[in-house]
């Protein structure tokens, strides 16, 4: 077996089993919102879509995916981002939902025979990155998001050594589970770095369209790319999904764009990796991202559910609306986030997700510890329900 298996961490909702075993949850239904996976029902135009491509089944898809689907790809971002160019050909590439190209990316990008090869990561992250960073044979540094920092990054924590040896960044804006949005300030500076080291950003884009105001939609890379004069988006490549966007998670379909160079060398391992988008989910992508009715719709669920919730919790553990995503992110009472996590499930039976787990110890400090993490995945009436027992347990 590949001995760098050994190198990964246990996934977090592993370590939250674990951490539960031997708590008796109180006897209450369950509330769960530990895990971000959208339950807001699937679109009609979705499931008929895919109903109705079933014919395609009888053929190989193409690792590029179809041209109406790459054209639709490169529509929407055109649109959202209101970018002036954008070449579906060769800077739009399907993919199977953003985790599968997330990990793959890495092994794309990653030049194994530089021993002393870094990833960045963002600290808390998805974990995604730092497992396709140790398996591609280089070592994830991370750089913390804390409120001393305003969940932002402080580059010149990383010396000049650090940044020579820098091949990838991983990147999410907005924020998981911080739902915090990069200013073009900040992207500037990362650009600015890029140039300098030659390294490769990918872009985590998959909550971008999971925002509070219709008229202020989060900032994207290539948006920044394009207001900043960076032509043909050089070393930058974003990653987005429809399974928050359009509540279709188990449909695993997502797409890359950005430099066309850095994707021909992408879609060259992928010939080989072996994963095409099979005909039905491309016929029913095609539909979710040539509507937008059904993401108002959306958008104006999780809406609800935050500014129900927040009020609530506010008084209790000082909550604020993120900028943008499905989670809130607080501080708990007392410091001790897995705890807090195990007396919630204990007296309220909610689970939530302990902030240590989200990330790794970092110049002494695990950015994680002291917080927990609140899906607002739930029907709204669930979430307000969790909210006023979470309250009452505070209390």
């Amino acid at each position: 077996m590949n001995p760098r298996l050994d190198l990964l961490h246990p996934y977090p909702f592993e370590k939250l089993r674990k951490l539960f075993a031997g708590v008796t949850p109180a006897e209450q239904r369950p509330i769960r919102l530990s895990i971000g996976e959208p339950q807001h029902a699937t679109p009609a135009l979705i499931t008929q879509a895919i109903s109705d491509s079933f014919a395609s089944l009888s053929a190989y898809p193409s690792t590029t995916g179809n041209d109406a689907l790459r054209q639709v790809i490169a529509e929407w971002l055109k649109k959202r981002y209101a970018l002036k160019s954008l070449d579906f050909a060769t800077e739009v590439l399907p993919v199977n939902g953003s985790r599968e190209a997330l990990f793959s990316f890495a092994q794309a990008v990653i030049d194994g025979s530089k021993q002393d090869a870094l990833v960045v990561c963002p600290n808390p992250f998805y974990q995604i990155y730092e497992g396709a960073a140790l398996l591609a044979g280089a070592r994830p540094v991370f750089l913390n998001q804390t409120p001393e920092n305003g969940f932002g990054f402080d580059w010149d924590s990383l010396g000049d050594a650090y940044w020579a040896r820098v091949q990838l960044l991983y990147i999410c804006s907005p924020g998981n589970p911080t739902g915090r949005v990069m200013s073009l300030d900040e992207w500037k500076a990362l650009f600015a770095l890029s140039d300098k080291y030659g390294f490769v950003i990918a872009a985590d884009e998959c909550y971008s369209e999971i925002y509070f105001d219709e008229s202020h939609p989060p900032l994207g890379a290539l948006e920044a790319a394009q207001a900043l004069g960076r032509d043909g988006y050089p070393r930058l490549v974003v990653f987005s999904s429809l399974s928050k966007r359009s509540n279709v998670p188990g449909m695993r379909s997502g797409f890359v764009a950005g430099d066309a160079k850095v994707l021909a060398g992408f879609l060259r391992y992928r010939t080989y990796h072996g994963c095409a988008m099979g005909g039905p989910i491309q016929a029913a992508s095609v539909a979710a991202w040539s509507d937008e009715v059904h993401v108002r719709e959306n958008r104006a669920l999780y809406r609800a559910k935050f500014e129900a919730v927040v009020p609530i919790l506010q008084p209790a553990l000082g909550t604020t609306m993120p900028d943008a995503g499905f989670y809130l992110w607080v501080r708990v009472p007392g410091g001790d986030d897995a705890d807090f996590a195990c007396r919630l499930l204990e007296h309220a039976n909610i689970t939530v997700l302990p902030g240590q787990f989200l990330a790794r110890e970092a110049r002494g400090v695990n950015p994680g510890q002291g917080f927990v993490r609140i899906a607002l995945v739930a029907p709204v009436a669930e979430c307000v329900e969790a909210a006023q027992r979470m309250a009452r347990y505070l209390d």
